[in-house]
């Protein structure tokens, strides 16, 4: 049986604090932690030249070792992300990692909908799959591509097929992203539609337009934007809050306790794309460090290698990460 590891929190300070040498090492508006959160799948806080790291054991040590590295080299050299990824790359820890990941799958797990099986394609996404099926509540974080939002409405659907629960509830946060919603045309459940839209592509390509459409209007799927879920006891559903790192605190916190009887609950998002105004913490940030350790919570962290996209689409993502190196590291 797959033992869960549950996440660590490692606190250290780099000294001495120089806060010249620790704007270098963060980079502008903390982009080289970001990178090193992306790579390893972690999340780092700090305040002044105190650091914190969350996440699993391993890659939570591997963060702490490349950041003490990274903060030695500040003396005499300019942190670019192009050091980062070479630190990233030459301490050997992500190939590490990703042999340790293939050789700790755990036994498959083949989700079954009507319009086909969805089984995960890699390690973590295996590992989050199994999560889901055991676990009241499961997190799954991550960079965008990684499936989270998919697999787990494909695990919805399937619970639903086996009458496991009674209802399917798809949850996301309406943060505004430049247009205030009460210029947007339409009622409220209008305005608030583009933000559900992914959750409403994952279900017409599992059941159909047909069925989705149905099941909406019998209130066995419900779609809602979580201020809908506020005074709400959801018992035998399974829910899903999506984009779970544009929750405050208190939106979190209101979330997790909505759950009921005979109900399972997954979170997803990613932890370095926070929308919502600073400086407001991300209830995603806060819910893994409080959680962390709690009988029946488990965490799926995602890292970039765990992205599945269209080929055209790496070759994309190259192209504009070679455009944004500087001249004189460009081949």
């Amino acid at each position: 049986m797959q033992v869960i590891t549950q996440p660590l929190s490692i606190d250290f300070g780099l000294e001495p604090a120089d806060n010249g040498r620790l704007a270098n090492l963060c980079g502008q508006f903390d982009e080289h932690l970001r990178q090193i959160e992306q790579r390893l799948g972690v999340e780092i806080n700090n305040r002044g030249n105190q650091f914190r790291v969350i996440g699993d054991p391993r890659q939570a040590q591997a963060a702490t070792v490349i950041l003490k590295q990274l903060y030695a080299a500040t003396v005499h050299e300019r942190i670019r992300r192009e050091t980062v990824h070479m630190s990233l790359q030459e301490s050997g820890i992500t190939a590490a990692l990703e042999n340790e990941a293939e050789a700790d799958v755990p036994d498959d797990i083949v989700v079954s909908t009507k319009e086909g099986r969805v089984r995960g394609r890699g390690p973590n996404q295996r590992h989050y799959l199994q999560n889901i099926a055991a676990c009241d509540l499961t997190f799954g974080i991550g960079p965008a591509g990684t499936g989270k939002t998919y697999l787990a409405v494909a695990s919805a659907v399937a619970a639903l097929n086996r009458d496991q629960v009674r209802r399917l509830v798809l949850v996301r946060p309406a943060v505004e992203a430049g247009e205030r919603l009460g210029f947007l045309p339409g009622d409220l459940t209008e305005k608030v539609d583009p933000y559900l839209r992914p959750i409403y592509d994952a279900l017409y390509e599992m059941l159909g337009f047909e069925r989705v459409g149905k099941l909406l209007e019998r209130g066995i799927i419900e779609v809602a934007p979580l201020a809908f879920m506020r005074g709400r006891t959801l018992n035998e559903a399974f829910i899903i809050l999506d984009e779970a790192q544009n929750t405050t605190i208190d939106q979190m916190k209101m979330f997790l306790t909505r759950i009921g009887f005979g109900s399972r609950t997954v979170v997803t998002g990613d932890i370095t794309q926070v929308d919502i105004p600073r400086p407001r913490q991300s209830g995603l940030r806060d819910a893994v460090e409080l959680l962390r350790g709690m009988p029946g919570v488990n965490f799926t962290f995602f890292t970039a290698a765990d992205v599945v996209r269209h080929p055209l689409v790496q070759r994309i993502v190259a192209a504009y990460e070679q455009r944004d190196l500087p001249e004189e590291t460009k081949s």
